[in-house]
């Protein structure tokens, strides 16, 4: 029995499978950037309000809650709604006012697949 099929048909068949994994592949990779990518500006966001509290007029007077309070302001001017100000450890040392920022994100990727980012920074400010 004769093959009549052309030579080029194996080809295609491979070309075709190829281009459906790097659509999978590059499908999968803006998945990623599309659910991470929030946490990331948010983090982002949560960074510039703690480094902006440099300007603030006697930090070093107020008290945790009140440090917070400033915190939780500036994040909710900025739009920043699913951060919890809990997450800011503040310890006072005469002058010096420390801040410790540790908290992670979680979101669902798909189905039962989560993912985790954790962020964490701390800040001093000195004589305000």
């Amino acid at each position: 029995m004769m093959n009549h099929f052309t030579p080029g048909f194996k080809h295609q068949q491979g070309s075709a499978l190829t281009m459906m994994i790097v659509a999978l592949f590059f499908g999968g990779l803006l998945t990623l950037a599309l659910k991470l990518g929030p946490a990331y500006l948010d983090d982002f966001t949560i960074q510039e309000a703690l480094e902006n509290l440099e300007n603030t007029e006697g930090l070093s007077k107020m008290g945790p809650a009140q440090v917070r309070g400033v915190i939780n302001k500036q994040l909710s001017v900025n739009n920043v709604r699913g951060f919890d100000a809990k997450n800011i450890t503040v310890e006072k040392d005469g002058d010096s006012v420390l801040l410790n920022v540790d908290y992670e994100v979680r979101n669902n990727l798909f189905g039962n697949v989560d993912t985790v980012v954790h962020f964490q920074h701390e800040y001093e400010f000195k004589g305000q």
